[in-house]
C-alpha cells in the first residue's frame, strides 16, 4: 500500500505509514477525513472511501529536485556527493504542508488549482533554499526538506528554524492577497525535528536516498500533523539546537501516534535578534574575557583617532573561535565607544548568495523594523528617520527591505542603475549618522559576505578618511580584501590564547581545586588554547554530567578517564576526542562524528584520510564494572 503523502510503499495491512505516520486507511481521497476501518463512504462529504483521488492538476514543475534546485546549490550537491554517500549526518528534517488542500481545490478548474498550488510550493522552496536545505520530496500540497544533508552545516536546526519562520511569513503575505482577491483562506504548518540520517546515494538528478536513524522523520511528521494553521511546532531536540537563536513556547507533553508515551513539543515563535555564537552566549552568561590588552589598546587608538574625525577602519583576522567577535564586544561595551552610536551586523554561512543580506539586517535594526510590520508602517519608520537632506536615498533603502511602493519610480531604472543608487543610499545614511553623533559600525565574518554588501563596504572604505566613524571588521584567514594600502586601515591578526591566559579562564569557570588540574592540561591540550572551543567544552562537561558544582566551584563528578570531551578543529568541523587511553588503536582523525552515547556505551564514527582515500570505521566503547571505558569493536 502506498503513502499517499510520502509515496512510501507499506504492508497490505498498514494501518499508518512507518516512514512518515500518515494513516492508511480510511482516509478519504476527496476531502482529506480519516474515516473508521472498513467505512466505505466518507462520514464528511460521501465520496466512496477507496475511491481513486479527484482528477489531477496538470503535471508540476516541481517533480525532480533537478528541476526546482537552485543551480549554486545543485553544483555544492552533485561536486560533494561521493564524499557523501554512506556517510551519517546530523540533521533537522522539515515538513510543511498546506492544511486543507482537498477541500480547498475540490471544486476548482485544475489550472486554476495547480496555479493556487505552485504558488504556495514556491514559496516553501524559497525559503528552504534561502537557508541552503535541500527540498526531497514534493508531496502534492507539501514539501519534506533536509537541513545538514547532504549539504552539512553545523547550525542545521537554526537553518530549519529560520527557514519555517520565513515560509509561514512569505505565505502569510500571499494568502491576504489571495483572500482580498478571491476569498480563499490559505494556511500552512510546519512541523520540525533534530536527528541523523545516513545518505545512501545521491543521484544526477538530485534525489537523494538515505535512511533515518530512529525517528528522525518519523517525529518531523508528526509535529507538522499536530501543528495549527499557521504554526511550527518541533521537538525538543530541535529546539535545544537553536537554543538562543528562536523564542519558543512549549506546549507541554502532547500525545504523538506511534510513541507510547507523550512528547513534549514546542512552538516556533519567531527569529531572536541573536544573529550569532556570541550572542546566544550573552545571552547564557558569558564567561570571563582573558588576555587580547596588546589588541585592546591599538583598538583604543584607532579609536581615539576616529573620535577626532580621522575615520577608521580595523580589521580582525583568524581562525574560528579565537575570539574575534568577544574582543569586539569587550570593546564595544567597555569603551567610550558606549557612548557612540553603535551599528552591528554581520554576514552568515548561508548568505553568499543573498544580496545585501547583512545591509538589510543592519537597516531593519537601525530603523527599529519588526517582522510585525506591514508596508505602510515600515514606510512611515524609514521616511519619519531619514534626513531631508536624504530624500533619494529612500526608495533605495525601502526595496532593500521590501517595502519598496507598486508605484515607486525606482523600480523602473535598469539594475546597474538601482544597484549605483542602492550603494551611494547606504553609504550617504552612514557618513550622515556619523556627522550627528559618532558612529562605531562592526560588521562580523566577511568570509561570507556576498558582492553587494562587498561592494557596500568598499564605498563606505573610500567614504570614512574625514569622518567620526569606525568600521570594524572581522574575516578568517580566507577572506581577501583590496584595503591594505589605506591610511585609514588596520590589521589586527589574532591567535589562540597563550597558556597563561587559557589557565585564567579555566580557573574563572571550574575555580581552583588542584583536582581539577589534569582536566585543565587536558582541555588546554585538546582544544590548542582556542577560547571557544575550550568554552564549549565547559559547557558539554557540564550538561553531560561530568562536572558537578556551580561556576567558579566545579568538581569532577566521575572519574575523567571516563569523560568524552568535544571540541572543533580550525575550520569548524565538528571533532569529538575521547579521553579514553587506549593501546589497540592509534588514528590519525581528520573528523570524528559523534554517534550515539548512553549510560556504558558510545558509539563514533571516526573518519581519516590515508593514501588520498577517505576511510571511515565505527567504534564501540563499552564501559565496565569498574567505570572505565573499553574498546568493544572497531
Amino acid at each position: 500500500m502506498e503513502c499517499p503523502r510520502c509515496h512510501t510503499q507499506n504492508a497490505a495491512a498498514a494501518t499508518f505509514c512507518d516512514e512518515c505516520g500518515q494513516r492508511l486507511d480510511g482516509v478519504c481521497a476527496r476531502c482529506g477525513e480519516a474515516n473508521r476501518a472498513g467505512a466505505k463512504f466518507c462520514r464528511k462529504c460521501g465520496e466512496p472511501v477507496g475511491a481513486a483521488p479527484p482528477a489531477a492538476p496538470p503535471a508540476s514543475k516541481f517533480e525532480s529536485p533537478e528541476a526546482y534546485t537552485p543551480k549554486h546549490l545543485a553544483e555544492k550537491i552533485l561536486t560533494s556527493r561521493t564524499a557523501l554517500e554512506g556517510e551519517r549526518k546530523q540533521v533537522t528534517v522539515l515538513f510543511a504542508d498546506l492544511k486543507g488542500s482537498m477541500e480547498l481545490l475540490a471544486d476548482r478548474d485544475p489550472e486554476e488549482a495547480r496555479t493556487l498550488l505552485d504558488a504556495v510550493l514556491e514559496r516553501m522552496m524559497e525559503a528552504v533554499h534561502r537557508y541552503e536545505g535541500t527540498v526531497n520530496q514534493v508531496m502534492g500540497d507539501g514539501i519534506m526538506a533536509l537541513f545538514g544533508a547532504p549539504l552539512a552545516h553545523e547550525d542545521h536546526a537554526v537553518r530549519a528554524c529560520y527557514a519555517a519562520l520565513r515560509m509561514q511569513e512569505s505565505v502569510s503575505r500571499y494568502a491576504e492577497e489571495l483572500q482580498r482577491a478571491e476569498g480563499v483562506q490559505v494556511q500552512i504548518r510546519v512541523g520540525l525535528n533534530s536527528g541523523e540520517v545516513v545518505v545512501r546515494a545521491i543521484g544526477s538528478d538530485l534525489h537523494m536516498d538515505y535512511t533515518a536513524v530512529g525517528q528522525t522523520t518519523h517525529l518531523a511528521a508528526r509535529m507538522e500533523q499536530v501543528a495549527r494553521p499557521g504554526t511550527i511546532l518541533g521537538t525538543a531536540g530541535t529546539v535545544k539546537l537553536a537554543e538562543g537563536y528562536v523564542l519558543t513556547r512549549s506546549l507541554g507533553p502532547v500525545p504523538i501516534k506511534g510513541r507510547d508515551t507523550p512528547l513534549e513539543v514546542f512552538e516556533i515563535v519567531k527569529a531572536e535578534p541573536v544573529r550569532s555564537r556570541l550572542q546566544a552566549a550573552a545571552a547564557r552568561g558569558l564567561t570571563r574575557f582573558v588576555g587580547r590588552q596588546k589588541e585592546l589598546a591599538e583598538l583604543r587608538a584607532a579609536f581615539d583617532r576616529a573620535a577626532g574625525g580621522a575615520g577608521q577602519v580595523v580589521s580582525l583576522a583568524g581562525k574560528p573561535g579565537v575570539g574575534k567577535s568577544r574582543l569586539f564586544y569587550e570593546f564595544a561595551h567597555g569603551s567610550p565607544a558606549a557612548e557612540w552610536l553603535v551599528l552591528q551586523t554581520g554576514a552568515v554561512s548561508y548568505g553568499k548568495s543573498i544580496p545585501y543580506l547583512p545591509v538589510i539586517e543592519l537597516l531593519k535594526s537601525y530603523f527599529a523594523i519588526e517582522t510585525s510590520d506591514d508596508a505602510e508602517a515600515i514606510q512611515q519608520k524609514i521616511r519619519g528617520r531619514v534626513d531631508p537632506r536624504l530624500h533619494e536615498a529612500i526608495d533605495p533603502v525601502l526595496a532593500l527591505v521590501e517595502a519598496l511602493p507598486a508605484k515607486s519610480p525606482f523600480r523602473a531604472l535598469d539594475p546597474p542603475e538601482r544597484r549605483e543608487r542602492t550603494l551611494d543610499a547606504v553609504s550617504r545614511l552612514v557618513v550622515r549618522e556619523a556627522r550627528v553623533r559618532p558612529v562605531l559600525l562592526v560588521v562580523e565574518n566577511l568570509e561570507w559576505v556576498d558582492s553587494e554588501t562587498q561592494a557596500v563596504l568598499d564605498t563606505l572604505v573610500d567614504r570614512v578618511r574625514t569622518e567620526r566613524l569606525m568600521l570594524l571588521v572581522t574575516y578568517r584567514p580566507e577572506y581577501q580584501h583590496g584595503w591594505h594600502d589605506r591610511d585609514s586601515h588596520t590589521v589586527l591578526g589574532i591567535e589562540t590564547l597563550p597558556a597563561a591566559d587559557a589557565d585564567e579562564l579555566l580557573v574563572s569557570f571550574l575555580g581552583e581545586s588542584p583536582d581539577l588540574e589534569p582536566l585543565k592540561r587536558l582541555l588546554v591540550e585538546r582544544t590548542g588554547g582556542n577560547p571557544f572551543f575550550l568554552e564549549e567544552s565547559l559547557r558539554a562537561l557540564v550538561e553531560t554530567g561530568g562536572l558537578a558544582g556551580e561556576r567558579g566551584g566545579y568538581h569532577l563528578a566521575r572519574p575523567l578517564a571516563s569523560i568524552a570531551i568535544d571540541h572543533r578543529d580550525g575550520y569548524g568541523d565538528m571533532l569529538r576526542a575521547l579521553t579514553i587511553p587506549f593501546s589497540d588503536i592509534d588514528l590519525v582523525l581528520r573528523e570524528i562524528a559523534f554517534v550515539s552515547l548512553e549510560a556504558d556505551r558510545a558509539e563514533y564514527q571516526m573518519i581519516r584520510i590515508e593514501g588520498g582515500m577517505r576511510l571511515s570505521y565505527l567504534v564501540v566503547f563499552v564501559r565496565d564494572d569498574d567505570g572505565v571505558w573499553r574498546l568493544e569493536f572497531f
